[in-house]
């Protein structure tokens, strides 16, 4: 010990010295010797008590520190705070926050320090009613220009959903952090606002990899996965990581950071692992799992949210599952809602109901996209009233108001249950103009149950507001064709043809080690398309001797049975599947991704194939994931 040395020599230590040797002693964790030598002083200040109390407070141990707060001559604000700082430190909020008022109590006045630290309490525990006073006494001491302040008042406002406040108290800011930008395009992300978050993320002067991951999350939790992908590669030239042009593949980009560049931070491997989510890369999204794993990152709640997301968007529902039970006990509001929407993309609604059940029992606040993934739960296993309930809940219980993607939800809820009347009922009511989404929700449904009258009105109020949306054409169109209204059917493709509107066109893709192999209908350029179409004839004779029955209704044209048959069976979606048989050892699980709606006769087909191959085959569409297994599928033919 110093003070054995420094007593050896004979020297006496005035006040000043002996707490700075206590503050030494506790900084660095000896807490036993620093109350030692607290112990030996003659003369104490408050500055002395204050050091072994906060060393106390900061480590847990509050008996401790209650007892020495208690024993205090003098307390200062310095004494207050650092039990609220301890408090804080340990997740003890109302502590912190009963702390705080017996602190005004006492008539001692709070520094910027106590508030930055108080109003964090407030943050933690969405305690909006406490912050709002509190801010009120941030103004009166005229402690709102420290921007500790003005950030903590950011970012208790965002976390408790009241944005229009949160955006008064940045404008008002004088002097602005980078912080203070990013919790603004943050709360605009998170609610939807990608427009404003957009305008608040080009004004940041100075942008960190923090104003960068909270655009790319923000587009990848409203599926705007492509705008994730160009934002993460922005990101990485603009961050100097790579030379303009180098590499276009993200991954590529991703690799050459972590040769050149500073080692990956939380946030850059939370950034990774969304375009890991967006390319369906599970094989390069356990690689940055691993990486996270060595760099000791993956106990960051931010990565582990990015890595459930990931597993779930890579078809590894298991793996999303193992990475929210390692993370029991950090799980945040996004970790509940990542979980819950991952289980509903795979059809696993019971189980998203239940988890969302667990979340409300344990306190946990749900937000907008959580109920967005509970309704959409409801939706794919067809639970109507339970989707019901929830709405009603959203807005009764936790004062969330609809945003036009719950309504949007709601509106599929009803349209796939085949309740059309119920549906119209519903946009009657809404209290906003029915977008583009809510529409195209009920055109799908219209789809799948042939309602051809109600498509039509559907499609036309989706041209109204986006006279380009190919969509709406194709959908309208197949549902006439369905209906086997060919004239109608055709009049559409025409009228399609002549505003100059492109259908998009359907693909299939599947990766085999590190290369994505895509297909498109009829695609003869694969180099080993002989084996391919060997394949799919093999496979089709055998599923046929299981009783499986082309349904040639899905292609919707006016051709003969036979050439209708042979399209059906070259459609992406087979020809992956066929591929990565061919291409993969027996009993394999195949995962596949179609960028439209998997169609009724390759959903059928598919379920034959993986009785046929003994494989379990996931085939990920545009609206969520199909588990393919002993000739069923976990959607229960109800998509």
């Amino acid at each position: 010990m110093i003070h054995t040395r420094v007593t050896k020599s004979g020297l006496h230590l005035g006040v000043f010295l002996m707490n700075n040797l206590i503050n030494f002693y506790a900084k660095n964790g000896l807490i036993t010797d620093a109350h030692k030598l607290f112990d030996e002083m003659l003369v104490k200040n408050t500055f002395s008590w204050n050091i072994i109390l906060s060393s106390y407070a900061k480590s847990g141990k509050f008996d401790k520190a209650r007892w020495v707060f208690k024993e205090m001559p003098e307390r200062n604000s310095v004494s207050w705070t650092a039990m609220i700082v301890g408090y804080n430190q340990m997740g003890m909020f109302e502590n912190a926050i009963s702390m705080f008022l017996e602190m005004i109590s006492s008539r001692v006045s709070p520094t910027h320090f106590t508030f930055t630290n108080i109003l964090a309490s407030c943050s933690s525990l969405e305690a909006l009613d406490i912050g709002r006073k509190v801010h009120s006494f941030v103004v009166k001491l005229g402690l709102s220009s420290y921007i500790t302040v003005a950030n903590s008042l950011l970012n208790m406002y965002g976390k408790s959903g009241d944005r229009d406040t949160a955006k008064v108290v940045f404008d008002r800011m004088t002097l602005r952090s980078t912080s203070s930008w990013n919790m603004m395009t943050t709360l605009y992300t998170q609610s939807g606002r990608l427009d404003l978050a957009l305008s608040q993320f080009e004004q940041t002067i100075e942008r960190d990899v923090v104003s960068w991951n909270a655009m790319i999350a923000g587009y990848n939790q409203h599926g705007f996965d492509t705008d994730a992908l160009v934002f993460f590669s922005k990101m990485l030239k603009e961050s100097c990581y790579v030379q303009n042009g180098l590499h276009s593949n993200a991954m590529e980009l991703f690799r050459l950071m972590i040769d050149e560049g500073p080692k990956p931070n939380n946030y850059t491997l939370a950034a990774i692992l969304v375009v890991c989510s967006s390319l369906a890369s599970l094989n390069n999204g356990k690689q940055i799992h691993s990486v996270s794993i060595r760099s000791g990152e993956d106990s960051s709640v931010s990565v582990s949210n990015a890595l459930i997301t990931m597993y779930a968007k890579t078809a590894n529902i298991e793996g999303a599952r193992r990475v929210f039970r390692k993370i029991s006990w950090r799980h945040d509001t996004i970790s509940w809602t990542s979980m819950i929407v991952s289980l509903a993309q795979h059809g696993l609604g019971e189980e998203a109901i239940e988890l969302f059940e667990r979340m409300l029992y344990l306190g946990v606040k749900p937000d907008h996209i959580t109920y967005v993934g509970v309704i959409t739960a409801c939706t794919h296993v067809g639970l109507v009233d339970k989707g019901q309930s929830y709405f009603s809940l959203m807005k009764k219980t936790h004062s969330i108001e609809p945003t036009p993607s719950h309504y949007a939800c709601m509106i599929d809820l009803l349209g796939r249950a085949g309740l059309f009347q119920e549906a119209l009922d519903f946009i009657e009511k809404m209290p906003i103009e029915p977008d583009v989404i809510a529409w195209g929700s009920l055109l799908n449904s219209c789809k799948v149950h042939k309602n051809v009258e109600l498509a039509a009105i559907a499609a036309e109020k989706v041209l109204r507001i986006e006279p380009d949306n190919s969509g709406a054409y194709s959908t309208l169109a197949n549902v006439y064709s369905a209906s086997r209204e060919w004239d109608s059917a055709a009049k559409t493709r025409k009228l399609m043809k002549d505003r100059g509107v492109k259908k998009e066109q359907g693909f299939s893709w599947v990766q085999i080690k590190d290369k994505v192999h895509i297909f498109g209908v009829q695609d003869g350029l694969h180099p080993q398309r002989d084996a391919i179409y060997k394949m799919i004839a093999e496979l089709w004779d055998e599923i046929k001797k299981l009783g499986f029955i082309p349904d040639t209704e899905s292609v919707l044209h006016d051709l003969d049975e036979e050439l209708k048959e042979q399209i059906l069976r070259h459609h992406s979606e087979k020809l992956a599947i066929a591929f990565g048989l061919i291409s993969t050892p027996e009993k394999t699980t195949l995962r596949i991704m179609k960028n439209l709606r998997v169609c009724n006769d390759c959903h059928s087909a598919i379920k034959f194939i993986s009785k046929v191959v003994g494989r379990e085959i996931i085939v990920r569409d545009v609206t969520r994931f199909h588990h393919f297994k002993d000739g069923c599928c976990s959607c229960r033919d109800y998509w």
